[in-house]
Protein backbone atom coordinates (compact mmCIF):
# COMPACT_ATOMS: atom_id res chain seq x y z
CA UNK A 1 0.00 0.00 0.00
CA UNK A 2 2.88 2.20 0.65
CA UNK A 3 4.51 1.40 -2.44
CA UNK A 4 1.21 2.08 -4.17
CA UNK A 5 0.97 5.96 -2.60
CA UNK A 6 4.13 6.18 -3.16
CA UNK A 7 3.03 5.91 -7.31
CA UNK A 8 0.42 7.95 -6.84
CA UNK A 9 1.80 10.77 -5.01
CA UNK A 10 4.83 10.89 -7.84
CA UNK A 11 2.14 11.02 -10.30
CA UNK A 12 0.32 13.99 -8.64
CA UNK A 13 3.78 15.78 -8.01
CA UNK A 14 4.43 15.53 -12.31
CA UNK A 15 0.80 16.86 -12.77
CA UNK A 16 1.28 19.82 -10.57
CA UNK A 17 4.43 20.22 -11.65
CA UNK A 18 3.10 20.39 -15.72
CA UNK A 19 0.21 22.90 -14.14
CA UNK A 20 3.49 24.80 -12.45
CA UNK A 21 5.26 25.66 -15.68
CA UNK A 22 2.01 26.33 -17.75
CA UNK A 23 0.73 29.12 -15.60
CA UNK A 24 4.18 30.60 -14.94
CA UNK A 25 5.03 30.73 -18.76
CA UNK A 26 1.36 32.53 -19.30
CA UNK A 27 1.84 35.03 -16.39
CA UNK A 28 5.43 36.04 -17.87
CA UNK A 29 5.01 35.67 -21.47
CA UNK A 30 1.60 35.73 -21.76
CA UNK A 31 1.07 39.13 -23.61
CA UNK A 32 3.95 37.93 -26.09
CA UNK A 33 2.66 34.81 -26.70
CA UNK A 34 -0.73 36.63 -27.69
CA UNK A 35 1.25 38.66 -29.77
CA UNK A 36 3.78 36.06 -31.48
CA UNK A 37 0.22 34.25 -32.31
CA UNK A 38 -1.59 37.17 -33.95
CA UNK A 39 1.34 38.00 -36.07
CA UNK A 40 2.31 34.80 -37.61
CA UNK A 41 -0.56 33.27 -38.64
CA UNK A 42 -0.75 34.39 -42.21
CA UNK A 43 -1.23 30.72 -44.00
CA UNK A 44 -1.56 27.65 -42.41
CA UNK A 45 2.10 26.71 -42.38
CA UNK A 46 3.10 30.00 -40.32
CA UNK A 47 0.58 29.46 -37.89
CA UNK A 48 1.36 25.34 -37.72
CA UNK A 49 4.74 26.61 -37.09
CA UNK A 50 3.75 29.39 -34.25
CA UNK A 51 1.63 26.92 -32.64
CA UNK A 52 4.85 24.33 -32.43
CA UNK A 53 6.69 27.29 -30.56
CA UNK A 54 4.20 28.68 -28.47
CA UNK A 55 3.00 25.30 -26.93
CA UNK A 56 6.61 24.23 -26.66
CA UNK A 57 6.95 26.91 -24.26
CA UNK A 58 3.34 26.65 -22.35
CA UNK A 59 4.08 22.80 -22.57
CA UNK A 60 0.23 22.26 -22.93
CA UNK A 61 -1.84 22.01 -26.21
CA UNK A 62 -4.81 23.03 -24.31
CA UNK A 63 -3.73 26.31 -23.07
CA UNK A 64 -3.03 27.33 -27.18
CA UNK A 65 -6.42 26.43 -27.87
CA UNK A 66 -8.17 28.54 -25.12
CA UNK A 67 -5.52 31.62 -26.76
CA UNK A 68 -6.59 30.67 -30.33
CA UNK A 69 -10.26 29.89 -29.68
CA UNK A 70 -10.52 33.80 -28.12
CA UNK A 71 -8.85 34.89 -31.35
CA UNK A 72 -11.54 33.42 -33.27
CA UNK A 73 -14.40 34.17 -31.01
CA UNK A 74 -13.28 37.94 -31.59
CA UNK A 75 -12.68 37.32 -35.26
CA UNK A 76 -9.45 37.53 -35.36
CA UNK A 77 -8.39 34.92 -36.65
CA UNK A 78 -10.30 32.84 -39.20
CA UNK A 79 -11.11 29.02 -38.36
CA UNK A 80 -9.26 27.14 -40.79
CA UNK A 81 -6.20 29.20 -39.35
CA UNK A 82 -6.67 28.34 -35.61
CA UNK A 83 -6.89 24.69 -36.42
CA UNK A 84 -3.66 24.89 -38.67
CA UNK A 85 -2.07 26.32 -35.12
CA UNK A 86 -3.67 23.92 -33.57
CA UNK A 87 -2.16 20.91 -35.64
CA UNK A 88 1.14 22.70 -34.80
CA UNK A 89 0.13 22.74 -31.02
CA UNK A 90 0.40 19.04 -30.57
CA UNK A 91 3.65 18.73 -32.22
CA UNK A 92 4.98 21.15 -30.08
CA UNK A 93 3.94 19.17 -27.23
CA UNK A 94 5.22 16.07 -28.38
CA UNK A 95 8.49 17.39 -28.55
CA UNK A 96 8.55 18.54 -24.77
CA UNK A 97 7.71 14.84 -24.30
CA UNK A 98 11.09 13.81 -26.25
CA UNK A 99 13.14 16.33 -24.50
CA UNK A 100 11.83 14.68 -21.26
CA UNK A 101 12.48 11.44 -21.98
CA UNK A 102 16.43 12.43 -21.72
CA UNK A 103 17.92 11.83 -17.73
CA UNK A 104 17.88 14.88 -16.42
CA UNK A 105 17.35 14.24 -12.97
CA UNK A 106 20.25 16.16 -12.12
CA UNK A 107 18.81 19.20 -12.73
CA UNK A 108 15.69 18.70 -10.56
CA UNK A 109 17.45 19.93 -7.32
CA UNK A 110 19.17 22.86 -9.07
CA UNK A 111 15.94 24.05 -10.36
CA UNK A 112 14.09 23.92 -7.44
CA UNK A 113 16.70 25.33 -5.47
CA UNK A 114 16.93 28.66 -7.95
CA UNK A 115 13.18 28.54 -8.46
CA UNK A 116 12.51 28.46 -4.79
CA UNK A 117 15.22 31.53 -3.97
CA UNK A 118 13.94 33.99 -6.86
CA UNK A 119 10.23 33.09 -5.92
CA UNK A 120 10.13 34.30 -2.26
CA UNK A 121 12.47 36.36 -2.59
CA UNK A 122 11.19 38.88 -5.60
CA UNK A 123 7.22 36.94 -5.73
CA UNK A 124 5.49 39.85 -7.43
CA UNK A 125 8.29 40.50 -9.86
CA UNK A 126 9.01 38.77 -13.33
CA UNK A 127 12.19 37.29 -11.17
CA UNK A 128 9.97 35.34 -9.16
CA UNK A 129 7.52 34.13 -12.04
CA UNK A 130 10.78 32.89 -13.48
CA UNK A 131 11.56 31.14 -10.53
CA UNK A 132 7.83 29.49 -10.37
CA UNK A 133 8.64 28.40 -13.63
CA UNK A 134 11.57 26.62 -12.56
CA UNK A 135 9.75 24.96 -9.55
CA UNK A 136 8.00 23.33 -11.93
CA UNK A 137 10.59 21.73 -14.22
CA UNK A 138 12.30 20.50 -10.92
CA UNK A 139 9.60 19.10 -9.55
CA UNK A 140 8.25 17.55 -13.15
CA UNK A 141 12.18 16.09 -13.14
CA UNK A 142 11.58 15.09 -9.42
CA UNK A 143 8.69 13.17 -10.39
CA UNK A 144 9.76 11.28 -13.18
CA UNK A 145 12.25 9.62 -11.43
CA UNK A 146 10.19 8.93 -8.11
CA UNK A 147 7.34 7.19 -10.71
CA UNK A 148 10.41 5.28 -12.08
CA UNK A 149 11.80 4.42 -8.19
CA UNK A 150 8.02 3.30 -7.08
CA UNK A 151 7.13 1.43 -10.25
CA UNK A 152 10.40 -0.54 -9.65
CA UNK A 153 8.96 -2.07 -6.51
CA UNK A 154 5.66 -2.22 -7.65
CA UNK A 155 6.21 -4.72 -10.47
CA UNK A 156 7.02 -7.51 -8.44
CA UNK A 157 3.79 -7.58 -6.66
CA UNK A 158 1.54 -10.45 -7.95
CA UNK A 159 -1.38 -8.53 -8.07
CA UNK A 160 -0.24 -5.73 -10.01
CA UNK A 161 0.86 -8.02 -12.73
CA UNK A 162 -2.41 -9.43 -13.01
CA UNK A 163 -4.11 -6.38 -13.09
CA UNK A 164 -1.71 -4.88 -15.95
CA UNK A 165 -1.53 -7.80 -18.10
CA UNK A 166 -4.99 -7.63 -18.41
CA UNK A 167 -4.92 -4.42 -20.16
CA UNK A 168 -3.07 -6.14 -22.78
CA UNK A 169 -5.65 -7.28 -24.84
CA UNK A 170 -7.88 -4.64 -25.74
CA UNK A 171 -6.39 -1.49 -27.50
CA UNK A 172 -10.00 0.18 -27.42
CA UNK A 173 -9.43 0.15 -23.60
CA UNK A 174 -6.11 1.20 -23.18
CA UNK A 175 -7.41 3.98 -25.88
CA UNK A 176 -9.66 4.73 -23.32
CA UNK A 177 -7.85 4.77 -20.35
CA UNK A 178 -5.69 7.34 -21.82
CA UNK A 179 -8.24 9.55 -22.51
CA UNK A 180 -9.44 9.22 -18.89
CA UNK A 181 -6.23 9.59 -17.56
CA UNK A 182 -5.17 12.74 -19.79
CA UNK A 183 -8.54 14.82 -18.76
CA UNK A 184 -8.15 14.04 -15.20
CA UNK A 185 -4.92 15.57 -15.13
CA UNK A 186 -5.25 18.38 -17.48
CA UNK A 187 -2.42 17.58 -19.11
CA UNK A 188 -1.60 14.91 -22.03
CA UNK A 189 2.09 15.56 -21.74
CA UNK A 190 2.10 14.47 -18.06
CA UNK A 191 0.31 11.22 -19.24
CA UNK A 192 2.58 10.74 -21.99
CA UNK A 193 5.62 10.73 -19.63
CA UNK A 194 4.22 8.91 -17.26
CA UNK A 195 3.67 5.88 -19.96
CA UNK A 196 6.87 6.23 -21.22
CA UNK A 197 8.39 5.57 -17.18
CA UNK A 198 6.06 3.08 -17.12
CA UNK A 199 7.10 1.10 -19.79
CA UNK A 200 10.87 1.38 -19.30
CA UNK A 201 10.05 0.00 -15.80
CA UNK A 202 8.39 -3.23 -17.65
CA UNK A 203 5.35 -2.34 -15.41
CA UNK A 204 3.00 -2.21 -19.03
CA UNK A 205 3.66 -3.94 -22.02
CA UNK A 206 4.92 -1.15 -25.06
CA UNK A 207 1.87 -2.38 -27.21
CA UNK A 208 0.00 -1.50 -24.43
CA UNK A 209 2.02 2.35 -23.61
CA UNK A 210 1.08 3.28 -27.13
CA UNK A 211 -2.13 2.54 -27.11
CA UNK A 212 -2.15 4.90 -23.91
CA UNK A 213 -0.38 7.11 -26.01
CA UNK A 214 -2.95 7.50 -28.32
CA UNK A 215 -5.71 7.80 -25.48
CA UNK A 216 -3.63 10.79 -24.27
CA UNK A 217 -3.53 12.10 -27.02
CA UNK A 218 -7.61 12.05 -27.77
CA UNK A 219 -7.97 13.30 -24.12
CA UNK A 220 -6.33 16.15 -24.57
CA UNK A 221 -8.36 16.97 -27.45
CA UNK A 222 -11.60 16.36 -25.90
CA UNK A 223 -10.33 18.49 -22.81
CA UNK A 224 -10.08 21.01 -25.00
CA UNK A 225 -14.01 20.83 -26.17
CA UNK A 226 -15.10 20.45 -22.52
CA UNK A 227 -13.12 23.48 -21.00
CA UNK A 228 -14.62 26.02 -23.86
CA UNK A 229 -18.37 24.36 -22.99
CA UNK A 230 -19.34 27.59 -22.07
CA UNK A 231 -18.01 29.88 -24.41
CA UNK A 232 -18.93 31.36 -27.69
CA UNK A 233 -20.14 29.22 -30.62
CA UNK A 234 -17.30 30.75 -32.52
CA UNK A 235 -14.58 29.58 -29.81
CA UNK A 236 -15.58 26.49 -28.87
CA UNK A 237 -15.48 25.36 -33.09
CA UNK A 238 -11.46 25.13 -32.90
CA UNK A 239 -11.47 22.51 -30.21
CA UNK A 240 -14.26 20.53 -31.83
CA UNK A 241 -12.17 21.12 -35.29
CA UNK A 242 -8.97 19.93 -33.31
CA UNK A 243 -10.36 16.69 -31.67
CA UNK A 244 -12.11 15.52 -35.52
CA UNK A 245 -8.41 15.49 -36.35
CA UNK A 246 -7.47 13.71 -33.15
CA UNK A 247 -9.93 11.14 -33.67
CA UNK A 248 -9.21 10.27 -37.76
CA UNK A 249 -5.81 10.34 -36.65
CA UNK A 250 -6.28 7.34 -34.04
CA UNK A 251 -8.16 5.58 -36.46
CA UNK A 252 -5.25 5.78 -39.03
CA UNK A 253 -2.68 4.90 -36.36
CA UNK A 254 -3.91 2.03 -34.95
CA UNK A 255 -3.31 -0.38 -36.99
CA UNK A 256 -0.40 0.95 -37.25
CA UNK A 257 1.22 0.21 -34.14
CA UNK A 258 1.82 -3.46 -34.76
CA UNK A 259 4.31 -2.17 -37.58
CA UNK A 260 5.83 0.72 -35.12
CA UNK A 261 6.74 -2.20 -33.21
CA UNK A 262 8.12 -4.35 -35.56
CA UNK A 263 10.26 -2.21 -37.47
CA UNK A 264 11.16 0.82 -35.24
CA UNK A 265 11.75 -0.95 -32.09
CA UNK A 266 14.79 -2.45 -33.07
CA UNK A 267 16.56 0.78 -34.39
CA UNK A 268 15.29 2.60 -31.41
CA UNK A 269 16.48 0.96 -27.88
CA UNK A 270 15.03 2.04 -24.93
CA UNK A 271 11.43 2.00 -24.02
CA UNK A 272 11.21 5.28 -23.51
CA UNK A 273 12.21 6.30 -27.15
CA UNK A 274 9.86 3.72 -28.26
CA UNK A 275 6.93 5.72 -26.49
CA UNK A 276 8.38 9.28 -27.06
CA UNK A 277 8.98 8.82 -30.38
CA UNK A 278 5.73 7.26 -31.30
CA UNK A 279 4.20 10.29 -30.14
CA UNK A 280 5.45 12.56 -31.76
CA UNK A 281 5.45 10.75 -35.30
CA UNK A 282 1.61 10.58 -34.48
CA UNK A 283 1.42 14.00 -34.63
CA UNK A 284 3.55 14.69 -37.21
CA UNK A 285 1.54 11.98 -39.62
CA UNK A 286 -1.63 14.09 -38.28
CA UNK A 287 0.02 17.51 -39.23
CA UNK A 288 0.85 16.27 -42.62
CA UNK A 289 -2.36 14.53 -43.60
CA UNK A 290 -4.31 17.37 -42.45
CA UNK A 291 -2.69 20.74 -43.02
CA UNK A 292 -4.03 20.97 -45.80
CA UNK A 293 -7.92 19.93 -45.02
CA UNK A 294 -8.67 22.70 -42.76
CA UNK A 295 -11.04 24.37 -44.87
CA UNK A 296 -13.13 21.36 -45.18
CA UNK A 297 -13.00 20.40 -41.43
CA UNK A 298 -13.82 24.05 -40.35
CA UNK A 299 -16.74 24.47 -42.74
CA UNK A 300 -17.47 20.93 -41.34
CA UNK A 301 -17.65 21.90 -38.24
CA UNK A 302 -19.10 25.40 -38.71
CA UNK A 303 -22.04 22.81 -40.33
CA UNK A 304 -22.41 20.90 -36.92
CA UNK A 305 -21.54 24.49 -34.89
CA UNK A 306 -23.53 27.05 -36.85
CA UNK A 307 -23.42 30.60 -35.38
CA UNK A 308 -27.06 31.60 -34.09
CA UNK A 309 -28.68 34.66 -34.33
CA UNK A 310 -25.85 37.06 -32.50
CA UNK A 311 -27.50 37.82 -28.92
CA UNK A 312 -28.04 41.85 -28.93
CA UNK A 313 -27.91 43.82 -25.73
CA UNK A 314 -28.41 47.47 -27.11
CA UNK A 315 -27.65 46.78 -30.26
CA UNK A 316 -24.21 45.10 -30.15
CA UNK A 317 -22.59 41.31 -29.25
CA UNK A 318 -21.24 40.84 -26.38
CA UNK A 319 -16.87 40.15 -25.68
CA UNK A 320 -16.56 38.83 -22.27
CA UNK A 321 -14.85 35.41 -23.39
CA UNK A 322 -14.74 33.05 -20.31
CA UNK A 323 -11.96 30.84 -22.09
CA UNK A 324 -9.86 34.14 -22.87
CA UNK A 325 -9.36 33.99 -18.48
CA UNK A 326 -6.49 31.51 -19.52
CA UNK A 327 -4.81 34.52 -20.70
CA UNK A 328 -4.87 37.45 -18.28
CA UNK A 329 -3.50 40.18 -20.58
CA UNK A 330 -5.92 38.64 -23.82
CA UNK A 331 -9.18 38.58 -21.26
CA UNK A 332 -8.05 42.31 -20.30
CA UNK A 333 -8.56 43.45 -24.29
CA UNK A 334 -12.27 41.45 -24.10
CA UNK A 335 -13.10 43.19 -21.10
CA UNK A 336 -12.14 46.50 -22.85
CA UNK A 337 -14.05 45.88 -25.92
CA UNK A 338 -17.18 44.92 -23.89
CA UNK A 339 -16.52 48.61 -21.92
CA UNK A 340 -17.01 49.77 -25.91
CA UNK A 341 -19.74 47.88 -26.01
CA UNK A 342 -21.48 49.54 -23.03
CA UNK A 343 -19.73 53.31 -24.44
CA UNK A 344 -21.59 52.44 -27.67
CA UNK A 345 -25.07 52.27 -25.59
CA UNK A 346 -24.72 55.07 -23.54
CA UNK A 347 -24.28 57.02 -26.84
CA UNK A 348 -27.47 56.04 -28.13
CA UNK A 349 -28.97 57.00 -24.80
CA UNK A 350 -27.21 60.22 -25.50
CA UNK A 351 -28.29 61.14 -29.16
CA UNK A 352 -32.00 59.51 -28.67
CA UNK A 353 -32.04 61.90 -25.43
CA UNK A 354 -32.28 64.84 -27.65
CA UNK A 355 -34.94 63.57 -30.24
CA UNK A 356 -37.15 63.11 -26.99
CA UNK A 357 -36.50 66.31 -25.98
CA UNK A 358 -37.43 67.93 -29.40
CA UNK A 359 -40.27 65.55 -30.68
CA UNK A 360 -41.51 64.81 -26.81
CA UNK A 361 -41.29 60.90 -28.39
CA UNK A 362 -42.99 59.04 -25.13
CA UNK A 363 -42.35 55.79 -27.05
CA UNK A 364 -38.41 56.53 -27.79
CA UNK A 365 -38.13 57.47 -24.50
CA UNK A 366 -39.09 54.42 -22.67
CA UNK A 367 -36.78 52.66 -25.22
CA UNK A 368 -33.87 54.90 -24.25
CA UNK A 369 -35.01 54.33 -20.71
CA UNK A 370 -34.57 50.02 -21.01
CA UNK A 371 -31.29 50.27 -22.45
CA UNK A 372 -29.59 51.43 -18.83
CA UNK A 373 -31.06 48.38 -17.43
CA UNK A 374 -28.25 46.61 -20.67
CA UNK A 375 -25.56 49.45 -19.42
CA UNK A 376 -26.06 48.38 -15.33
CA UNK A 377 -26.05 44.99 -16.64
CA UNK A 378 -22.95 45.43 -18.78
CA UNK A 379 -20.93 47.15 -15.60
CA UNK A 380 -21.77 44.54 -13.53
CA UNK A 381 -20.89 41.66 -16.37
CA UNK A 382 -17.60 43.35 -16.82
CA UNK A 383 -16.71 44.08 -13.08
CA UNK A 384 -17.03 40.22 -12.56
CA UNK A 385 -15.04 39.35 -15.54
CA UNK A 386 -12.11 41.27 -14.52
CA UNK A 387 -12.36 40.09 -11.29
CA UNK A 388 -11.48 36.83 -12.13
CA UNK A 389 -8.24 38.00 -13.84
CA UNK A 390 -5.13 37.25 -11.80
CA UNK A 391 -3.67 40.33 -10.93
CA UNK A 392 -0.51 38.63 -10.48
CA UNK A 393 -0.32 37.62 -13.76
CA UNK A 394 -0.71 40.89 -14.95
CA UNK A 395 2.33 43.36 -16.32
CA UNK A 396 2.40 46.46 -15.26
CA UNK A 397 0.73 47.99 -18.07
CA UNK A 398 -1.80 45.59 -18.07
CA UNK A 399 -2.72 46.02 -14.32
CA UNK A 400 -3.31 50.23 -15.17
CA UNK A 401 -5.09 49.33 -18.24
CA UNK A 402 -7.78 47.06 -15.67
CA UNK A 403 -7.92 49.81 -13.51
CA UNK A 404 -8.70 52.04 -16.44
CA UNK A 405 -11.42 49.47 -17.56
CA UNK A 406 -13.20 49.35 -14.64
CA UNK A 407 -12.95 53.48 -13.89
CA UNK A 408 -14.78 53.93 -17.70
CA UNK A 409 -17.53 51.32 -16.90
CA UNK A 410 -18.02 53.06 -13.20
CA UNK A 411 -18.64 56.40 -15.07
CA UNK A 412 -20.71 54.73 -18.23
CA UNK A 413 -22.81 53.30 -15.82
CA UNK A 414 -23.49 56.79 -13.85
CA UNK A 415 -24.07 58.40 -17.28
CA UNK A 416 -26.86 56.30 -17.93
CA UNK A 417 -28.10 56.92 -15.20
CA UNK A 418 -28.62 60.62 -15.21
CA UNK A 419 -29.82 60.12 -18.68
CA UNK A 420 -32.32 57.47 -17.28
CA UNK A 421 -33.26 60.68 -14.94
CA UNK A 422 -33.51 63.33 -17.16
CA UNK A 423 -35.39 61.05 -19.27
CA UNK A 424 -38.23 60.69 -16.56
CA UNK A 425 -38.23 64.57 -16.52
CA UNK A 426 -38.67 65.42 -19.55
CA UNK A 427 -41.73 63.08 -19.41
CA UNK A 428 -42.94 64.55 -16.29
CA UNK A 429 -42.32 67.92 -16.54
CA UNK A 430 -42.28 68.70 -20.18
CA UNK A 431 -44.08 66.09 -22.40
CA UNK A 432 -47.04 65.26 -20.09
CA UNK A 433 -48.05 68.49 -19.28
CA UNK A 434 -47.61 70.00 -22.75
CA UNK A 435 -44.86 72.77 -22.41
CA UNK A 436 -42.09 73.47 -24.78
CA UNK A 437 -38.33 75.11 -23.92
CA UNK A 438 -38.24 78.96 -25.83
CA UNK A 439 -36.46 78.92 -28.76
CA UNK A 440 -33.38 80.51 -27.39
CA UNK A 441 -33.33 77.91 -24.46
CA UNK A 442 -33.96 74.95 -26.86
CA UNK A 443 -30.65 76.49 -28.81
CA UNK A 444 -28.69 76.55 -25.74
CA UNK A 445 -29.60 73.06 -24.87
CA UNK A 446 -28.79 71.82 -28.44
CA UNK A 447 -25.29 73.30 -28.54
CA UNK A 448 -24.66 71.69 -24.81
CA UNK A 449 -25.67 68.52 -26.31
CA UNK A 450 -23.35 68.61 -29.16
CA UNK A 451 -20.55 69.66 -27.15
CA UNK A 452 -21.76 66.36 -24.98
CA UNK A 453 -21.92 63.82 -27.92
CA UNK A 454 -18.48 65.24 -28.99
CA UNK A 455 -16.55 64.73 -25.72
CA UNK A 456 -18.12 61.33 -25.69
CA UNK A 457 -17.07 59.96 -28.69
CA UNK A 458 -13.75 61.86 -27.89
CA UNK A 459 -13.35 60.19 -24.39
CA UNK A 460 -13.79 56.74 -26.08
CA UNK A 461 -11.08 57.23 -28.71
CA UNK A 462 -9.28 58.44 -25.29
CA UNK A 463 -10.18 55.55 -23.63
CA UNK A 464 -9.21 52.48 -26.89
CA UNK A 465 -5.61 54.39 -27.58
CA UNK A 466 -4.56 56.46 -24.42
CA UNK A 467 -3.31 58.88 -26.29
CA UNK A 468 -2.13 62.06 -23.89
CA UNK A 469 -3.56 64.62 -26.44
CA UNK A 470 -6.21 64.03 -27.02
CA UNK A 471 -6.89 63.08 -23.33
CA UNK A 472 -5.56 66.32 -22.49
CA UNK A 473 -8.06 68.33 -25.12
CA UNK A 474 -10.82 66.32 -23.55
CA UNK A 475 -9.85 68.07 -19.92
CA UNK A 476 -9.81 71.27 -21.46
CA UNK A 477 -13.25 70.61 -22.75
CA UNK A 478 -14.11 70.33 -19.45
CA UNK A 479 -13.72 73.89 -18.44
CA UNK A 480 -15.07 75.18 -21.96
CA UNK A 481 -18.30 73.26 -20.91
CA UNK A 482 -18.68 74.23 -17.41
CA UNK A 483 -18.00 77.84 -18.38
CA UNK A 484 -20.98 77.35 -21.20
CA UNK A 485 -23.00 76.21 -18.58
CA UNK A 486 -22.57 78.85 -16.34
CA UNK A 487 -23.14 81.41 -18.85
CA UNK A 488 -26.36 79.55 -20.27
CA UNK A 489 -27.56 79.68 -16.72
CA UNK A 490 -27.53 83.74 -16.41
CA UNK A 491 -29.06 83.54 -20.17
CA UNK A 492 -32.04 81.85 -18.21
CA UNK A 493 -32.19 84.28 -15.85
CA UNK A 494 -32.50 87.01 -18.15
CA UNK A 495 -35.08 86.02 -19.87
CA UNK A 496 -37.14 85.13 -16.65
CA UNK A 497 -36.63 89.16 -15.82
CA UNK A 498 -38.21 89.77 -19.11
CA UNK A 499 -41.40 87.43 -18.78
CA UNK A 500 -40.54 84.87 -21.34
CA UNK A 501 -43.55 82.78 -20.60
CA UNK A 502 -42.14 79.77 -21.89
CA UNK A 503 -38.73 80.02 -20.13
CA UNK A 504 -40.90 80.24 -16.98
CA UNK A 505 -43.30 77.29 -17.42
CA UNK A 506 -39.64 75.42 -18.06
CA UNK A 507 -36.92 77.23 -15.52
CA UNK A 508 -37.20 74.73 -13.33
CA UNK A 509 -36.47 71.80 -15.59
CA UNK A 510 -34.06 73.90 -17.98
CA UNK A 511 -31.61 74.54 -15.06
CA UNK A 512 -31.54 70.98 -13.84
CA UNK A 513 -31.62 69.83 -17.60
CA UNK A 514 -28.16 71.97 -18.34
CA UNK A 515 -26.68 70.77 -14.84
CA UNK A 516 -26.93 67.55 -15.45
CA UNK A 517 -25.70 67.75 -19.19
CA UNK A 518 -22.45 69.02 -16.95
CA UNK A 519 -22.53 66.57 -14.42
CA UNK A 520 -22.82 63.71 -17.86
CA UNK A 521 -19.54 65.74 -18.88
CA UNK A 522 -17.44 65.79 -16.38
CA UNK A 523 -18.19 61.87 -16.01
CA UNK A 524 -16.84 61.49 -19.59
CA UNK A 525 -13.94 63.97 -18.54
CA UNK A 526 -12.97 61.71 -15.79
CA UNK A 527 -11.90 59.11 -18.67
CA UNK A 528 -8.61 61.52 -19.36
CA UNK A 529 -7.49 61.21 -15.76
CA UNK A 530 -5.78 57.84 -15.56
CA UNK A 531 -3.80 58.46 -18.70
CA UNK A 532 -2.83 62.10 -18.10
CA UNK A 533 -1.65 60.77 -14.60
CA UNK A 534 0.12 58.03 -15.80
CA UNK A 535 1.90 60.10 -18.45
CA UNK A 536 2.73 62.22 -15.53
CA UNK A 537 0.49 65.64 -16.99
CA UNK A 538 -1.10 66.03 -13.78
CA UNK A 539 -1.15 68.94 -11.09
CA UNK A 540 -0.86 67.81 -7.32
CA UNK A 541 -3.48 70.00 -7.10
CA UNK A 542 -6.11 72.64 -8.58
CA UNK A 543 -5.33 74.86 -4.80
CA UNK A 544 -3.57 77.63 -5.52
CA UNK A 545 -0.62 77.70 -2.65
CA UNK A 546 -1.14 80.97 -0.88
CA UNK A 547 1.06 82.09 2.28
CA UNK A 548 -0.47 81.59 5.64
CA UNK A 549 -0.22 85.23 6.73
CA UNK A 550 -1.98 86.43 3.77
CA UNK A 551 -4.76 84.10 4.96
CA UNK A 552 -8.08 85.61 6.81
Amino acid sequence: MKHLLNLLAAIALLVWGTQLVRTGILRVFGANLRHVLARSISNRYTAALSGIGVTALVQSSTATALIVSAFVAQGLVSLPLALAVMLGADIGTSLMAVVFSFDLSWLSPLFIFVGVVLFISRQSSPAGRFGRILIGLGLMLLALRLVSEATAVLTKAPAIKALLSSLSSDLMLEIFVGALLSVVSYSSLAIVLLTATLATSGVIPLDVALGLVLGANLGSGLLAVLTTTRASIEARQVPLGNLVFKILGVLVAMPLIGLWLQFARPYLGEATRVVVLFHLCFNLLVAMIFIGLTAPVARTVSRWLPKPEKKLVGGRPHHLDPSALATPSLAISCAAREALHQGDIVETMLVGMLAVIKNNDLRLAEELRKLDDSVDELYSAIKYYLTKISREALSEEESRRWTDIISFTINMEQVGDIIERILLDIEDKKIKKGRNFSEAGMGEICELHARLTDNLRLGMSVFLNGNVRDAHKLLEEKIRFRDLERAYANSHLVRLTDNTVQSIETSSLHIDLISDLKRINSHICSIAYPILDSAGALAPSRLRQIPLTEAP
